[in-house]
C-alpha cells in the first residue's frame, strides 16, 4: 500500500481546528504528523485565543501530535507573521509534508488568503469543514463529546460575561441574534479540553477575565 500524504493540522487550540482534526482522521486520507500553532511570544499564549502555552502543549499531548510552534511578537505586523509562517511551511515541506488542514467554515477571504500564501510552496490546503451549516455543526460538536470553553470574546459583538463559558446548548440559546453559532465571524475563540480527537480530558479551571484591545480574555488554568 502507498503511504498516505503527510499533513499538518493548523491548530488554534479551539473547537474548529479540533473538529477538523477529528473529521480528517475519520476520513483517513492523510497521515497527520504535527500541529502548527502561532504563539505570541510576549505572553506565551496562543495568538488571538489567549490560551496558555502550557495548556496548548497538554492539548497536543492528548491529541498525539508533535507541536510546531510559530512564535510571533506582539504587536505583530503582517509581514512578520507571513515571514515566520513561511519559514515553518518550508521546514515542513522539507520533512515531507504536502498538506495543511484548516478548520475554516465559510469566510471566503480567509480561505483565499491561506491558498495565496501556500501557492508555490508545494503544500496544498485542505478544508474538511468548509460550508457545513454552522448551526448544525455546533450541535454536532456538542453531541459528539466536544468540550470547549470560550477563551476570548469580541466585545463589539458579545458582553465580557460570555468569556469563560462552556460551549454547550445553553450557550447557543443565550447568544444574541446575529451571532454565528461557531463564532466564524470572530465573535469568540475557544479552547478545547475534551473530545474524540483527544485521548483524555484536560482538567482546567476558569480564572480571571481581562479586557484588552476590545476583547475579553478568560484565563483558563490547567489542572
Amino acid at each position: 500500500m502507498a503511504a498516505k500524504p503527510k499533513a499538518l493540522i493548523a491548530w488554534s487550540s479551539g473547537k474548529d481546528s479540533a473538529w477538523a482534526l477529528h473529521e480528517a482522521r475519520l476520513a483517513g486520507e492523510y497521515d497527520i504528523v504535527g500541529a502548527l500553532t502561532t504563539v505570541t511570544d510576549n505572553f506565551a499564549r496562543v495568538a488571538m485565543h489567549g490560551v496558555r502555552e502550557e495548556l496548548l502543549m497538554a492539548q497536543l499531548e492528548a491529541a498525539g501530535l508533535p507541536a510546531i510552534i510559530v512564535r510571533i511578537p506582539y504587536p505583530c505586523p503582517n509581514e512578520v507573521y507571513e515571514r515566520e509562517m513561511a519559514k515553518a511551511v518550508a521546514e515542513a515541506k522539507g520533512q515531507g509534508v504536502t498538506h495543511i488542514i484548516f478548520g475554516d467554515l465559510f469566510l471566503e477571504d480567509i480561505r483565499a488568503y491561506r491558498e495565496k500564501n501556500l501557492v508555490g510552496t508545494g503544500i496544498t490546503p485542505v478544508f474538511p469543514l468548509w460550508l457545513k451549516p454552522t448551526d448544525a455543526l455546533a450541535r454536532d460538536m456538542i453531541a459528539g463529546g466536544l468540550e470547549t470553553y470560550l477563551a476570548t470574546v469580541d466585545l463589539k459583538k458579545l458582553p465580557a460575561s460570555f468569556a469563560g463559558r462552556k460551549f454547550d446548548q445553553a450557550l447557543l440559546d443565550d447568544f444574541p441574534d446575529g451571532i454565528d453559532p461557531c463564532g466564524e465571524n470572530g465573535e469568540f475563540h475557544s479552547c478545547v479540553v475534551a473530545g474524540p480527537m483527544l485521548a483524555h480530558r484536560i482538567e482546567v479551571s476558569v480564572g480571571a477575565t481581562v479586557e484588552r484591545d476590545g476583547f475579553a480574555f478568560a484565563d483558563l488554568l490547567p489542572g
